[in-house]
C-alpha cells in the first residue's frame, strides 16, 4: 500500500518545516503544489524531501487540490495544510484499518484548533475527511470538500492546527464565499461558511442573515449542521436583542431532542437561559433551574473530541460556569466545589475565583 502526503501551499515558511517533519515518517512521498510563493516555502519543501510542482493560481482552491492529487500515484492520499502538525500515528496500525473496509470511503482526521480568547488559549476539535482513496477529487472554489457521497470514518489520525493564532484568513476568503453563495444560493454549506466568516470578522448582523439561510437549507444529516446551529445561537446571544433572544429560544427548543446529547449545545443553551433570565428576571424566573441543569448535563456528557466542538464544554468550562452560577446564587460551598473541578484542569479563571473567594 502506498500512502502519499499531498498539499497546496503559498508563503508558508513559518510552519511548513514543522508540518513536514511531523508527517514524513508516516508517508511514502510528499507532493506539494505551490501556488505562487515569494518566500522560502519552495526551498524548505525541497530540503524536507518533497516533490514540488507549480500551479498557476486561478482563484479556485478545489482546482489546486485536484492538480496536486493528479501528481500522486498513491492508493491513499493524506491532505494537510502547512499549519497542521500530525500527532504520532502507527503506519502499521493505520494500514490495518485501511484494509479492513471495502468500497469507497474517506478517512477522518481529528483536528485540534488553537485560538485566542479572553481567558487565554482555547481549543476546539473537528473531524475532517483528510485521507482520500485513489481517484477521489475535490469540488468547490473555497472550503473545498471531497466529491461524492462517500462515508467518512474516523481514523486514529489527529493533528494540531495553530493557524488561527497567527493569521485570520477571513478577509481573504470573503470574496470567494460571496461568489459561491451567489452561484449556489441554495447550498447550505456555503451559507454556513459565509456566516462563520462574517461572524469571525465581527460583522454580526450580516452573519445572522447568512446563519438564517444556512439553518433553512441544511439537512439534519449534514455533518456541519450541528456546529452551525451552535454558532447561530452564539450569534443571536451576542446581538442580544429581545427579538434575537426569542429566535434563540425557538432554536433551542427545536434542536433539544436532536442535539441534547452534545455538550457544546448544552453549554450554549445554558448561556441562553442565563441571558434570558437576566433580560427579565421576574418574567423568566421559572427558567432558573435550566441554567444549572444544562451545565450539569455538560459534565455528565463529558469531553468527546470525536463529535467536534470547543474543548472544555464537557469539563472545565462547564464546571466554571456552574461555579459562577452557584456563587452568584449564594451557594458558596457548591461554587468552591466546581471551581476546584475546573482548576484541576488548569483553567486559570477558576483559580482566580478561588483566590478571590479566599480573600
Amino acid at each position: 500500500m502506498k500512502l502519499n502526503l499531498v498539499m497546496i501551499v503559498k508563503n508558508e515558511e513559518r510552519s511548513l518545516r514543522k508540518c513536514l517533519k511531523a508527517a514524513r515518517g508516516l508517508v511514502d512521498e510528499i507532493i506539494i503544489a505551490d501556488t505562487g510563493s515569494t518566500d522560502r516555502t519552495v526551498s524548505i519543501a525541497r530540503e524536507m524531501g518533497a516533490r514540488v510542482v507549480d500551479f498557476v493560481w486561478i482563484n479556485d482552491f478545489g482546482a489546486a487540490r485536484n492538480f496536486a492529487l493528479e501528481q500522486s500515484d498513491a492508493d491513499w492520499n493524506l491532505i494537510l495544510d502547512a499549519d497542521e502538525y500530525l500527532r504520532p500515528c502507527s503506519r502499521k496500525g493505520l494500514e490495518k484499518l485501511l484494509k479492513s473496509r471495502t468500497g469507497v470511503w474517506l478517512g477522518g482526521l481529528t483536528r485540534y484548533d488553537f485560538y485566542r480568547e479572553e481567558g487565554g488559549l482555547s481549543q476546539s476539535t473537528s473531524v475532517l475527511p483528510r485521507l482520500l482513496p485513489r481517484g477521489v477529487r475535490y469540488t468547490g472554489i473555497i472550503h473545498e470538500q471531497p466529491e461524492g457521497d462517500h462515508p467518512c470514518y474516523r481514523l486514529p489520525l489527529s493533528a494540531d492546527h495553530d493557524g488561527y493564532l497567527y493569521e485570520d484568513k477571513g478577509e481573504r476568503n470573503l470574496p470567494y464565499l460571496r461568489k459561491a453563495v451567489t452561484e449556489y444560493p441554495e447550498d447550505g454549506y456555503y451559507q454556513f461558511q459565509l456566516a462563520s466568516t462574517l461572524r469571525n470578522l465581527k460583522q454580526l448582523e450580516e452573519s445572522l442573515e447568512a446563519f438564517r439561510k444556512f439553518y433553512r437549507l441544511a439537512d439534519r444529516q449534514d455533518s456541519y449542521r450541528a456546529g452551525g446551529v451552535v454558532l447561530y445561537l452564539y450569534t443571536l446571544l451576542e446581538l442580544g436583542t429581545p427579538q434575537c433572544l426569542d429566535e434563540a429560544a425557538a432554536v433551542v427548543e427545536r434542536e433539544e431532542e436532536a442535539l441534547g446529547a452534545w455538550s457544546d449545545f448544552c453549554f450554549v443553551s445554558g448561556l441562553f437561559y442565563m441571558k434570558r433570565v437576566l433580560s427579565d428576571v421576574a418574567g423568566y424566573m421559572s427558567l432558573l433551574p435550566r441554567i444549572e441543569s444544562c451545565y450539569l448535563r455538560c459534565l455528565k456528557l463529558g469531553e468527546r473530541p470525536e463529535l467536534g466542538g470547543v474543548v472544555g464544554t464537557g469539563s472545565f468550562k462547564a464546571a466554571y460556569n456552574l461555579g459562577a452560577w452557584y456563587e452568584v446564587s449564594g451557594q458558596l460551598e457548591a461554587a468552591v466545589k466546581y471551581y476546584r473541578m475546573a482548576a484541576r484542569d488548569g483553567y486559570e479563571p477558576a483559580k482566580e475565583r478561588l483566590r478571590a473567594m479566599k480573600r
